[in-house]
């Protein structure tokens, strides 16, 4: 049985990597790929665990060999999904789950129509400017530039299946977990994993 391919986009500040980072804690059963950036590490992030960090003239040269799922230009840097962080695993059987933009999103979804996305939503503009100045990481410039960029994303959730608003994160995080739980027991995976079981109580 080919694996699940997940979803999970949100704008810079609204708590996605601490929500996904979480669930992936409580549900074995799920694997995170890990991104390929062009971008240099923030202070605490380690290559191979937190991203892939590699040279832009790298991340151009893969792209031009057809390497990647997924990539786009996000804030001025590189970021993308590589082929053997995805499809290697899903055709073993586990599932797999995208930490991507928009941007991403809409090129997995024409990959892989049966992928399933979620969207997270800050609670209100003053959460997810006090969530980026939190970091203390970013200039006042730059937080302005990603505010700027947060509602230009916030405008394709949309597109997406599932919608979660992260004003309570145990909530979040619980949310984000029945979205898998429910995935699992759709017809067509359930008659996948239980066929056998569901011809023998059929039997006349």
């Amino acid at each position: 049985m080919r694996g699940t391919l997940y979803i999970v986009a949100a704008p810079s500040g609204a708590g996605k990597s601490s929500i996904v980072n979480a669930c992936l804690a409580r549900d074995p059963n799920i694997c995170l790929s890990i991104s390929f950036t062009s971008r240099q590490p923030r202070p605490g992030e380690r290559h191979a665990e937190h991203y892939h960090f590699i040279s832009a003239a790298e991340f151009e040269r893969m792209v031009a060999s057809g390497d990647f799922f997924e990539h786009a230009r996000v804030h001025g840097d590189w970021k993308g999904t590589a082929r053997q962080s995805v499809e290697p695993q899903l055709a073993a059987g586990k599932d797999v789950l995208l930490e991507i933009d928009w941007q991403g999103a809409r090129q997995v979804r024409a990959k892989v129509p049966d992928a399933v996305s979620v969207f997270i939503l800050p609670p209100s503009r003053q959460a997810l400017e006090q969530r980026m100045r939190a970091r203390g990481q970013d200039s006042d410039e730059t937080i302005r530039r990603r505010l700027d960029a947060a509602r230009e994303e916030m405008s394709h959730y949309g597109e997406f299946d599932y919608v979660i608003v992260n004003e309570h994160f145990d909530t979040a995080v619980d949310e984000m977990c029945a979205i898998f739980t429910a995935s699992r027991l759709r017809r067509d995976a359930q008659v996948a994993r239980h066929g056998k079981l569901i011809s023998a109580l059929l039997v006349d």
